[in-house]
Protein backbone atom coordinates (compact mmCIF):
# COMPACT_ATOMS: atom_id res chain seq x y z
CA UNK A 1 0.00 0.00 0.00
CA UNK A 2 1.04 3.61 -0.44
CA UNK A 3 1.40 4.79 3.13
CA UNK A 4 0.04 2.94 6.13
CA UNK A 5 -1.25 6.09 7.79
CA UNK A 6 -1.91 8.03 4.58
CA UNK A 7 -5.70 7.96 4.86
CA UNK A 8 -5.35 9.55 8.31
CA UNK A 9 -2.81 12.20 7.32
CA UNK A 10 -4.22 13.44 4.01
CA UNK A 11 -7.68 14.53 2.96
CA UNK A 12 -9.38 14.02 -0.37
CA UNK A 13 -8.35 16.59 -2.97
CA UNK A 14 -10.60 17.11 -5.97
CA UNK A 15 -9.36 18.25 -9.35
CA UNK A 16 -9.60 22.01 -9.79
CA UNK A 17 -11.85 23.75 -12.33
CA UNK A 18 -11.23 26.93 -14.23
CA UNK A 19 -13.64 29.69 -13.09
CA UNK A 20 -17.10 29.60 -14.66
CA UNK A 21 -16.88 33.06 -16.32
CA UNK A 22 -13.73 31.94 -18.17
CA UNK A 23 -14.63 28.41 -19.16
CA UNK A 24 -18.07 29.19 -20.65
CA UNK A 25 -16.36 31.38 -23.25
CA UNK A 26 -14.95 28.39 -25.11
CA UNK A 27 -15.25 24.64 -25.65
CA UNK A 28 -11.90 23.58 -24.22
CA UNK A 29 -11.48 21.23 -21.27
CA UNK A 30 -11.43 23.14 -18.00
CA UNK A 31 -10.53 20.46 -15.44
CA UNK A 32 -6.97 20.89 -14.20
CA UNK A 33 -4.98 17.67 -13.76
CA UNK A 34 -3.57 17.05 -10.29
CA UNK A 35 -0.10 18.31 -9.46
CA UNK A 36 2.52 15.66 -8.63
CA UNK A 37 2.29 16.28 -4.89
CA UNK A 38 -1.52 16.10 -4.95
CA UNK A 39 -1.47 12.83 -6.86
CA UNK A 40 1.15 11.43 -4.48
CA UNK A 41 -0.99 12.26 -1.46
CA UNK A 42 -4.12 10.78 -3.05
CA UNK A 43 -2.20 7.60 -3.82
CA UNK A 44 -0.96 7.53 -0.23
CA UNK A 45 -4.55 7.56 1.03
CA UNK A 46 -5.34 4.15 -0.54
CA UNK A 47 -5.63 1.57 2.24
CA UNK A 48 -4.99 -1.50 0.06
CA UNK A 49 -8.13 -3.04 1.54
CA UNK A 50 -8.25 -6.78 2.09
CA UNK A 51 -11.28 -6.77 -0.17
CA UNK A 52 -10.75 -3.87 -2.60
CA UNK A 53 -14.33 -3.03 -3.50
CA UNK A 54 -13.03 -0.41 -5.94
CA UNK A 55 -11.88 -3.22 -8.24
CA UNK A 56 -15.34 -4.75 -8.48
CA UNK A 57 -17.01 -1.34 -8.59
CA UNK A 58 -15.02 -0.58 -11.75
CA UNK A 59 -16.59 -2.30 -14.80
CA UNK A 60 -13.15 -2.92 -16.39
CA UNK A 61 -11.79 -4.11 -13.03
CA UNK A 62 -8.89 -1.66 -12.94
CA UNK A 63 -6.19 -2.81 -10.51
CA UNK A 64 -6.66 0.34 -8.48
CA UNK A 65 -4.65 -0.30 -5.28
CA UNK A 66 -1.61 -1.22 -7.36
CA UNK A 67 -1.55 1.94 -9.47
CA UNK A 68 -2.38 4.07 -6.43
CA UNK A 69 0.71 2.68 -4.72
CA UNK A 70 2.86 3.26 -7.81
CA UNK A 71 1.71 6.88 -8.05
CA UNK A 72 2.53 7.38 -4.37
CA UNK A 73 6.03 6.13 -5.15
CA UNK A 74 6.32 8.32 -8.24
CA UNK A 75 6.59 5.30 -10.57
CA UNK A 76 4.31 6.46 -13.38
CA UNK A 77 6.00 4.22 -15.95
CA UNK A 78 4.77 1.09 -14.19
CA UNK A 79 1.51 2.76 -13.19
CA UNK A 80 0.50 3.20 -16.83
CA UNK A 81 1.41 -0.44 -17.53
CA UNK A 82 -0.95 -1.53 -14.75
CA UNK A 83 -3.69 0.83 -15.95
CA UNK A 84 -3.39 -0.23 -19.59
CA UNK A 85 -3.59 -3.89 -18.61
CA UNK A 86 -7.35 -3.47 -18.04
CA UNK A 87 -8.30 -0.22 -19.80
CA UNK A 88 -7.50 0.71 -23.40
CA UNK A 89 -8.55 4.35 -23.09
CA UNK A 90 -7.94 5.74 -19.57
CA UNK A 91 -7.70 9.27 -20.99
CA UNK A 92 -11.43 8.93 -21.75
CA UNK A 93 -12.59 7.27 -18.53
CA UNK A 94 -10.32 9.57 -16.51
CA UNK A 95 -12.34 12.47 -17.89
CA UNK A 96 -15.95 11.37 -18.34
CA UNK A 97 -16.51 8.26 -16.23
CA UNK A 98 -18.82 8.87 -13.23
CA UNK A 99 -16.33 6.82 -11.15
CA UNK A 100 -18.29 3.93 -9.65
CA UNK A 101 -14.91 2.87 -8.26
CA UNK A 102 -14.96 5.87 -5.93
CA UNK A 103 -18.49 5.07 -4.79
CA UNK A 104 -17.16 1.62 -3.83
CA UNK A 105 -14.04 2.94 -2.09
CA UNK A 106 -13.93 2.04 1.61
CA UNK A 107 -13.11 5.66 2.47
CA UNK A 108 -16.34 6.69 0.76
CA UNK A 109 -18.11 5.45 3.87
CA UNK A 110 -17.10 8.86 5.24
CA UNK A 111 -17.59 10.66 1.90
CA UNK A 112 -13.81 10.96 1.46
CA UNK A 113 -13.08 8.39 -1.26
CA UNK A 114 -9.62 8.24 -2.76
CA UNK A 115 -9.56 10.41 -5.90
CA UNK A 116 -9.21 7.37 -8.15
CA UNK A 117 -10.53 9.05 -11.29
CA UNK A 118 -8.17 12.00 -10.91
CA UNK A 119 -5.23 9.62 -10.34
CA UNK A 120 -6.19 7.71 -13.50
CA UNK A 121 -6.19 10.91 -15.50
CA UNK A 122 -2.86 11.96 -13.99
CA UNK A 123 -1.26 8.64 -14.95
CA UNK A 124 -2.34 8.67 -18.59
CA UNK A 125 -1.62 12.38 -19.09
CA UNK A 126 1.89 11.80 -17.74
CA UNK A 127 2.30 8.75 -19.98
CA UNK A 128 1.39 10.70 -23.12
CA UNK A 129 3.65 13.58 -22.11
CA UNK A 130 6.60 11.24 -21.55
CA UNK A 131 6.03 9.35 -24.81
CA UNK A 132 5.33 6.03 -23.10
CA UNK A 133 2.15 5.32 -25.09
CA UNK A 134 3.48 3.60 -28.18
CA UNK A 135 2.00 1.28 -30.82
CA UNK A 136 2.08 -2.43 -29.97
CA UNK A 137 1.92 -4.20 -33.33
CA UNK A 138 1.67 -8.00 -33.22
CA UNK A 139 4.75 -10.12 -33.70
CA UNK A 140 2.83 -12.56 -35.89
CA UNK A 141 -0.24 -12.26 -38.10
CA UNK A 142 -3.00 -14.87 -38.09
CA UNK A 143 -4.38 -14.22 -41.54
CA UNK A 144 -7.88 -13.86 -40.09
CA UNK A 145 -10.02 -10.86 -41.02
CA UNK A 146 -12.40 -9.16 -38.58
CA UNK A 147 -14.90 -6.39 -39.35
CA UNK A 148 -15.90 -4.10 -36.50
CA UNK A 149 -19.03 -2.05 -37.15
CA UNK A 150 -18.97 1.11 -35.03
CA UNK A 151 -16.03 3.14 -33.77
CA UNK A 152 -17.22 4.08 -30.30
CA UNK A 153 -15.47 2.83 -27.16
CA UNK A 154 -16.65 -0.78 -27.55
CA UNK A 155 -15.61 -0.99 -31.19
CA UNK A 156 -12.25 0.68 -30.65
CA UNK A 157 -11.39 -1.40 -27.58
CA UNK A 158 -12.24 -4.61 -29.44
CA UNK A 159 -10.37 -3.54 -32.56
CA UNK A 160 -7.21 -2.73 -30.62
CA UNK A 161 -7.26 -6.03 -28.75
CA UNK A 162 -7.91 -8.05 -31.91
CA UNK A 163 -5.18 -6.25 -33.86
CA UNK A 164 -2.68 -6.96 -31.10
CA UNK A 165 -3.68 -10.61 -31.31
CA UNK A 166 -2.55 -10.58 -34.93
CA UNK A 167 -5.84 -10.33 -36.80
CA UNK A 168 -6.48 -7.98 -39.72
CA UNK A 169 -9.10 -5.60 -38.35
CA UNK A 170 -11.21 -3.12 -40.31
CA UNK A 171 -13.43 -0.65 -38.44
CA UNK A 172 -16.47 0.74 -40.25
CA UNK A 173 -17.93 4.07 -39.11
CA UNK A 174 -20.90 5.76 -40.76
CA UNK A 175 -19.82 9.27 -39.77
CA UNK A 176 -16.94 11.21 -41.28
CA UNK A 177 -14.63 10.87 -38.27
CA UNK A 178 -13.75 7.99 -35.98
CA UNK A 179 -14.97 7.93 -32.39
CA UNK A 180 -18.70 7.24 -32.41
CA UNK A 181 -20.59 8.98 -29.61
CA UNK A 182 -17.26 9.93 -27.99
CA UNK A 183 -16.69 12.08 -31.07
CA UNK A 184 -20.12 13.56 -31.67
CA UNK A 185 -21.99 12.98 -28.42
CA UNK A 186 -19.61 14.21 -25.71
CA UNK A 187 -18.89 17.96 -25.77
CA UNK A 188 -15.31 19.07 -26.26
CA UNK A 189 -15.32 20.87 -22.92
CA UNK A 190 -15.51 17.41 -21.34
CA UNK A 191 -13.39 15.50 -23.85
CA UNK A 192 -11.26 17.24 -26.44
CA UNK A 193 -11.09 15.15 -29.57
CA UNK A 194 -7.31 15.10 -29.77
CA UNK A 195 -7.50 12.27 -27.24
CA UNK A 196 -9.39 10.17 -29.79
CA UNK A 197 -7.17 11.24 -32.68
CA UNK A 198 -3.93 10.09 -31.10
CA UNK A 199 -5.44 6.74 -30.12
CA UNK A 200 -6.61 6.27 -33.70
CA UNK A 201 -3.06 7.04 -34.88
CA UNK A 202 -1.69 4.47 -32.43
CA UNK A 203 -4.16 1.84 -33.64
CA UNK A 204 -3.38 2.54 -37.29
CA UNK A 205 0.28 1.91 -36.48
CA UNK A 206 -0.83 -1.39 -34.92
CA UNK A 207 -2.49 -2.40 -38.19
CA UNK A 208 -6.13 -1.37 -37.71
CA UNK A 209 -7.78 -0.07 -40.89
CA UNK A 210 -10.42 2.62 -40.42
CA UNK A 211 -13.13 3.26 -42.98
CA UNK A 212 -15.13 6.33 -42.04
CA UNK A 213 -18.15 7.60 -43.93
CA UNK A 214 -19.25 4.00 -44.60
CA UNK A 215 -22.76 2.97 -43.57
CA UNK A 216 -23.34 -0.74 -42.99
CA UNK A 217 -26.84 -2.05 -43.65
CA UNK A 218 -28.70 1.17 -44.38
CA UNK A 219 -30.64 3.68 -42.30
CA UNK A 220 -34.42 4.07 -41.91
CA UNK A 221 -36.06 7.04 -43.60
CA UNK A 222 -36.63 10.11 -41.45
CA UNK A 223 -34.26 9.10 -38.66
CA UNK A 224 -32.63 11.83 -36.58
CA UNK A 225 -29.53 9.72 -35.93
CA UNK A 226 -26.31 11.35 -37.14
CA UNK A 227 -25.32 9.88 -40.50
CA UNK A 228 -22.55 11.52 -42.50
CA UNK A 229 -21.84 8.51 -44.71
CA UNK A 230 -20.94 8.77 -48.37
CA UNK A 231 -20.86 5.04 -49.03
CA UNK A 232 -22.98 2.02 -48.09
CA UNK A 233 -21.85 -1.59 -47.78
CA UNK A 234 -24.13 -4.56 -47.30
CA UNK A 235 -24.16 -6.98 -44.42
CA UNK A 236 -23.76 -9.79 -46.95
CA UNK A 237 -20.47 -8.34 -48.21
CA UNK A 238 -19.04 -8.24 -44.69
CA UNK A 239 -20.16 -11.80 -43.98
CA UNK A 240 -18.54 -12.94 -47.20
CA UNK A 241 -15.33 -10.94 -46.89
CA UNK A 242 -14.50 -11.37 -43.19
CA UNK A 243 -14.00 -14.32 -40.87
CA UNK A 244 -15.92 -12.60 -38.06
CA UNK A 245 -18.05 -9.48 -37.67
CA UNK A 246 -18.49 -7.54 -34.41
CA UNK A 247 -21.47 -5.19 -34.15
CA UNK A 248 -20.40 -2.45 -31.75
CA UNK A 249 -22.52 0.56 -32.66
CA UNK A 250 -24.25 2.72 -30.11
CA UNK A 251 -27.81 2.73 -28.79
CA UNK A 252 -28.64 5.70 -30.96
CA UNK A 253 -32.43 5.52 -31.18
CA UNK A 254 -33.54 8.42 -28.94
CA UNK A 255 -36.58 8.35 -26.70
CA UNK A 256 -39.25 10.66 -28.09
CA UNK A 257 -41.98 12.67 -26.34
CA UNK A 258 -45.06 12.75 -28.60
CA UNK A 259 -46.96 15.47 -26.72
CA UNK A 260 -49.18 17.94 -28.56
CA UNK A 261 -47.05 20.52 -30.38
CA UNK A 262 -44.17 18.08 -30.91
CA UNK A 263 -43.98 19.14 -34.56
CA UNK A 264 -43.17 22.77 -33.77
CA UNK A 265 -39.81 24.16 -34.91
CA UNK A 266 -37.37 24.48 -32.05
CA UNK A 267 -38.11 21.06 -30.53
CA UNK A 268 -35.13 18.74 -31.06
CA UNK A 269 -33.41 15.61 -29.85
CA UNK A 270 -30.31 16.32 -27.78
CA UNK A 271 -28.02 14.55 -30.22
CA UNK A 272 -29.06 16.83 -33.05
CA UNK A 273 -27.91 19.77 -30.93
CA UNK A 274 -24.73 18.23 -29.49
CA UNK A 275 -23.44 16.63 -32.69
CA UNK A 276 -23.78 19.89 -34.62
CA UNK A 277 -21.81 21.76 -31.98
CA UNK A 278 -19.02 19.18 -31.96
CA UNK A 279 -18.78 19.38 -35.74
CA UNK A 280 -18.56 23.16 -35.51
CA UNK A 281 -15.75 22.94 -32.95
CA UNK A 282 -13.96 20.54 -35.32
CA UNK A 283 -14.03 23.22 -38.00
CA UNK A 284 -16.95 22.01 -40.13
CA UNK A 285 -19.44 24.39 -41.68
CA UNK A 286 -22.82 23.22 -40.41
CA UNK A 287 -25.89 24.52 -42.18
CA UNK A 288 -28.96 25.31 -40.11
CA UNK A 289 -27.17 24.87 -36.81
CA UNK A 290 -29.40 24.79 -33.75
CA UNK A 291 -28.48 27.72 -31.52
CA UNK A 292 -29.40 28.47 -27.92
CA UNK A 293 -28.12 32.05 -28.08
CA UNK A 294 -30.54 34.49 -26.49
CA UNK A 295 -33.18 31.80 -25.96
CA UNK A 296 -35.05 30.28 -23.06
CA UNK A 297 -33.89 26.67 -23.20
CA UNK A 298 -35.75 23.71 -21.68
CA UNK A 299 -33.82 20.45 -21.40
CA UNK A 300 -36.06 17.45 -20.75
CA UNK A 301 -34.09 14.69 -19.04
CA UNK A 302 -31.84 14.77 -16.00
CA UNK A 303 -28.93 12.52 -16.99
CA UNK A 304 -25.49 13.13 -18.48
CA UNK A 305 -26.83 13.98 -21.94
CA UNK A 306 -29.11 16.59 -20.42
CA UNK A 307 -26.17 18.02 -18.48
CA UNK A 308 -24.18 18.24 -21.72
CA UNK A 309 -27.05 20.19 -23.28
CA UNK A 310 -27.00 22.57 -20.31
CA UNK A 311 -23.26 23.23 -20.63
CA UNK A 312 -23.47 23.72 -24.39
CA UNK A 313 -26.48 26.06 -24.08
CA UNK A 314 -24.62 28.22 -21.58
CA UNK A 315 -21.67 28.46 -23.96
CA UNK A 316 -24.03 29.53 -26.74
CA UNK A 317 -25.25 32.37 -24.53
CA UNK A 318 -28.71 31.13 -23.59
CA UNK A 319 -31.01 33.60 -21.85
CA UNK A 320 -32.02 30.90 -19.37
CA UNK A 321 -31.59 27.14 -19.03
CA UNK A 322 -34.08 24.91 -17.20
CA UNK A 323 -33.75 21.16 -16.84
CA UNK A 324 -36.78 18.91 -16.26
CA UNK A 325 -36.73 15.53 -14.55
CA UNK A 326 -39.87 13.44 -14.15
CA UNK A 327 -38.47 11.67 -11.08
CA UNK A 328 -38.64 13.34 -7.66
CA UNK A 329 -35.56 15.13 -6.39
CA UNK A 330 -33.11 12.53 -4.99
CA UNK A 331 -31.67 12.90 -1.49
CA UNK A 332 -28.49 14.97 -1.24
CA UNK A 333 -26.79 12.17 0.70
CA UNK A 334 -27.28 8.45 0.23
CA UNK A 335 -27.94 5.95 3.00
CA UNK A 336 -24.48 4.38 3.18
CA UNK A 337 -25.63 1.41 5.24
CA UNK A 338 -28.16 0.60 2.52
CA UNK A 339 -26.14 1.26 -0.65
CA UNK A 340 -22.38 1.04 -0.08
CA UNK A 341 -20.33 -0.25 -1.95
CA UNK A 342 -22.84 -0.05 -4.79
CA UNK A 343 -23.66 2.96 -6.97
CA UNK A 344 -25.97 5.12 -4.84
CA UNK A 345 -29.12 6.98 -5.77
CA UNK A 346 -28.53 10.59 -4.75
CA UNK A 347 -28.60 14.13 -6.11
CA UNK A 348 -25.71 14.76 -8.49
CA UNK A 349 -24.71 18.25 -9.52
CA UNK A 350 -22.48 18.42 -12.59
CA UNK A 351 -20.04 21.14 -13.59
CA UNK A 352 -22.57 22.22 -16.24
CA UNK A 353 -25.24 22.72 -13.57
CA UNK A 354 -22.79 24.91 -11.67
CA UNK A 355 -22.47 27.12 -14.74
CA UNK A 356 -26.13 28.10 -14.55
CA UNK A 357 -29.28 26.00 -14.62
CA UNK A 358 -32.61 25.77 -12.85
CA UNK A 359 -33.46 22.16 -12.10
CA UNK A 360 -37.11 21.13 -11.80
CA UNK A 361 -38.01 17.69 -10.47
CA UNK A 362 -41.24 15.66 -10.51
CA UNK A 363 -42.55 17.48 -13.57
CA UNK A 364 -44.25 16.17 -16.70
CA UNK A 365 -44.62 17.86 -20.08
CA UNK A 366 -48.23 18.16 -21.26
CA UNK A 367 -47.94 20.31 -24.36
CA UNK A 368 -45.55 22.39 -26.46
CA UNK A 369 -47.12 25.72 -27.34
CA UNK A 370 -46.06 28.12 -30.03
CA UNK A 371 -46.87 30.69 -32.69
CA UNK A 372 -46.21 30.77 -36.42
CA UNK A 373 -45.02 27.18 -36.32
CA UNK A 374 -42.30 27.75 -33.72
CA UNK A 375 -42.26 26.77 -30.06
CA UNK A 376 -42.39 29.60 -27.52
CA UNK A 377 -43.57 27.81 -24.40
CA UNK A 378 -44.12 24.53 -22.65
CA UNK A 379 -47.09 23.54 -20.50
CA UNK A 380 -46.28 21.25 -17.59
CA UNK A 381 -47.77 19.69 -14.50
CA UNK A 382 -46.23 18.34 -11.33
CA UNK A 383 -46.43 14.59 -10.82
CA UNK A 384 -46.21 12.18 -7.92
CA UNK A 385 -45.90 8.43 -7.65
CA UNK A 386 -49.00 6.47 -6.65
CA UNK A 387 -49.35 2.71 -6.88
CA UNK A 388 -46.23 2.53 -9.03
CA UNK A 389 -47.45 5.11 -11.56
CA UNK A 390 -46.92 8.82 -12.07
CA UNK A 391 -50.12 10.80 -11.59
CA UNK A 392 -50.66 14.49 -12.13
CA UNK A 393 -50.98 16.72 -9.09
CA UNK A 394 -54.31 18.57 -9.42
CA UNK A 395 -53.98 22.32 -9.94
CA UNK A 396 -50.22 22.16 -10.63
CA UNK A 397 -50.28 23.13 -14.30
CA UNK A 398 -48.15 26.05 -15.41
CA UNK A 399 -46.51 27.34 -18.57
CA UNK A 400 -42.87 28.30 -18.99
CA UNK A 401 -41.25 30.24 -21.84
CA UNK A 402 -39.32 27.95 -24.17
CA UNK A 403 -37.65 29.02 -27.42
CA UNK A 404 -35.62 25.81 -27.65
CA UNK A 405 -36.59 22.39 -26.25
CA UNK A 406 -34.07 19.55 -26.16
CA UNK A 407 -35.02 15.91 -25.53
CA UNK A 408 -32.38 14.20 -23.39
CA UNK A 409 -34.46 11.33 -22.03
CA UNK A 410 -32.08 8.57 -23.02
CA UNK A 411 -31.87 6.09 -25.86
CA UNK A 412 -34.13 3.10 -26.29
CA UNK A 413 -32.08 0.79 -28.54
CA UNK A 414 -29.72 0.54 -31.51
CA UNK A 415 -31.12 1.59 -34.85
CA UNK A 416 -32.93 -1.58 -35.91
CA UNK A 417 -31.79 -1.60 -39.54
CA UNK A 418 -28.33 -2.85 -38.55
CA UNK A 419 -29.76 -5.89 -36.74
CA UNK A 420 -32.23 -6.52 -39.53
CA UNK A 421 -29.52 -6.31 -42.18
CA UNK A 422 -27.59 -9.16 -40.54
CA UNK A 423 -30.71 -11.07 -39.49
CA UNK A 424 -29.66 -10.88 -35.85
CA UNK A 425 -32.26 -11.78 -33.26
CA UNK A 426 -33.13 -8.96 -30.85
CA UNK A 427 -33.86 -9.27 -27.14
CA UNK A 428 -37.08 -7.90 -25.57
CA UNK A 429 -35.47 -4.44 -25.36
CA UNK A 430 -34.61 -4.43 -29.10
CA UNK A 431 -30.87 -4.87 -28.48
CA UNK A 432 -28.81 -7.60 -30.15
CA UNK A 433 -29.44 -10.79 -28.17
CA UNK A 434 -26.17 -12.26 -26.91
CA UNK A 435 -24.92 -13.68 -23.63
CA UNK A 436 -21.72 -12.52 -21.91
CA UNK A 437 -20.59 -15.82 -20.39
CA UNK A 438 -19.92 -19.33 -21.61
CA UNK A 439 -18.87 -20.74 -24.95
CA UNK A 440 -21.33 -18.50 -26.82
CA UNK A 441 -20.26 -15.25 -25.13
CA UNK A 442 -21.06 -12.19 -27.25
CA UNK A 443 -22.27 -14.39 -30.15
CA UNK A 444 -25.52 -13.42 -31.80
CA UNK A 445 -28.04 -15.73 -33.43
CA UNK A 446 -26.10 -15.49 -36.72
CA UNK A 447 -22.92 -17.51 -37.19
CA UNK A 448 -19.68 -15.49 -36.89
CA UNK A 449 -21.56 -12.31 -35.94
CA UNK A 450 -20.87 -10.94 -32.46
CA UNK A 451 -22.27 -7.92 -30.59
CA UNK A 452 -20.93 -5.80 -27.74
CA UNK A 453 -21.37 -2.49 -25.96
CA UNK A 454 -24.57 -0.49 -26.31
CA UNK A 455 -25.51 -2.64 -29.30
CA UNK A 456 -25.89 -5.58 -26.91
CA UNK A 457 -26.61 -4.09 -23.47
CA UNK A 458 -28.41 -0.88 -24.38
CA UNK A 459 -27.52 2.66 -23.36
CA UNK A 460 -24.70 2.58 -20.83
CA UNK A 461 -21.39 4.10 -19.74
CA UNK A 462 -18.20 4.37 -21.78
CA UNK A 463 -16.43 2.21 -19.22
CA UNK A 464 -19.00 -0.57 -19.70
CA UNK A 465 -18.51 -0.32 -23.46
CA UNK A 466 -14.75 -0.72 -23.06
CA UNK A 467 -15.30 -3.77 -20.85
CA UNK A 468 -17.62 -5.39 -23.38
CA UNK A 469 -15.33 -4.54 -26.29
CA UNK A 470 -12.40 -6.23 -24.57
CA UNK A 471 -14.42 -9.28 -23.59
CA UNK A 472 -15.94 -9.57 -27.06
CA UNK A 473 -12.44 -9.40 -28.58
CA UNK A 474 -11.42 -12.35 -26.43
CA UNK A 475 -14.53 -14.25 -27.57
CA UNK A 476 -13.88 -13.47 -31.25
CA UNK A 477 -10.23 -14.48 -30.92
CA UNK A 478 -11.21 -17.78 -29.33
CA UNK A 479 -13.79 -18.38 -32.07
CA UNK A 480 -11.18 -17.79 -34.78
CA UNK A 481 -8.22 -19.58 -33.20
CA UNK A 482 -9.75 -22.17 -30.88
CA UNK A 483 -8.14 -20.51 -27.85
CA UNK A 484 -7.18 -17.00 -26.82
CA UNK A 485 -4.50 -15.37 -24.72
CA UNK A 486 -6.30 -12.03 -24.71
CA UNK A 487 -7.37 -10.92 -21.20
CA UNK A 488 -11.05 -11.00 -20.49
Amino acid sequence: MGKVTGFLEFGRVNEHYEPVPERVRNYKEFVITLEDVEAKQQGARCMDCGTPFCNSGCPVNNVIPDFNDLVYRGDYRNAIAVLHSTNNFPEVTGRICPAPCEAACTLNWNDTAVGIKSIERKIIDEAWEQGWVQPQPPLHKTGKRVAVVGSGPAGLAAAQQLARAGHDVTVFEKNDRIGGLMRYGIPDFKLEKMHIDRRVAQMEAEGVVFRSGVLVGGMPDGTKVANLSTETVSAASLLEGFDAVLLAGGAEQPRDLPAPGRELAGVHFAMEFLAQQNRTVAGDTVGGQISAAGKHVIVIGGGDTGSDCVGTSNRHGALSVTQFEVMPMPPEHEDKALTWPYWPYKLRTSSSHQEGCERVFAVSTKEFVGADGRVNGIRTANVEMKDGKFVEVPGSEHTLPADLVLFAMGFVSPVQTILQAFGVKADPRANAAAATEGSAAYRTSVDKVFAAGDMRRGQSLVVWAIREGRQAAQAVDEYLMGASILPR
